[in-house]
């Protein structure tokens, strides 16, 4: 079993070979268990990427939601509708001081 610390360190320089492949330096590889051929997860975040040696668990979840959106056949844009009133809500409880008196929904009339 492996005895990483979470941190974030400083690993090595390298360079971008001609397939667009990378080399990550054989201590790291050993550290993380990871071998020839394991999948690695890549995230932008803004300008940088990160590596991240994929595990099992994330696709096993990744597959649990899928199945939980095919079962209730919910499309993808029912659930981004629904994010904005989550934001909200998510940001009013652990920011309180910051959002403010809760907003009031107003009914607009029909007009004829």
């Amino acid at each position: 079993m492996s005895t990483i610390q979470p941190q974030v360190e400083y690993v090595a320089h390298t360079r971008l070979g001609e397939k667009g492949q990378l080399t990550i330096p054989k201590l790291y590889r050993d550290e993380l268990g990871l071998a020839t051929g394991d999948p690695v997860a890549v995230l932008r975040i803004g300008e940088g990427l990160i590596l991240i040696p994929d595990q099992n668990r994330f696709r096993i979840l990744c597959e649990s939601i899928a199945s939980v959106f095919e079962r209730r056949r919910l499309a993808v844009a029912d659930v981004l509708d629904t994010l904005p009133s989550a934001r909200q809500r998510v940001f009013s409880r652990r920011y309180p001081e910051l959002s403010g008196p809760p907003r009031r929904r107003t009914r607009r009339s029909k007009s004829r």
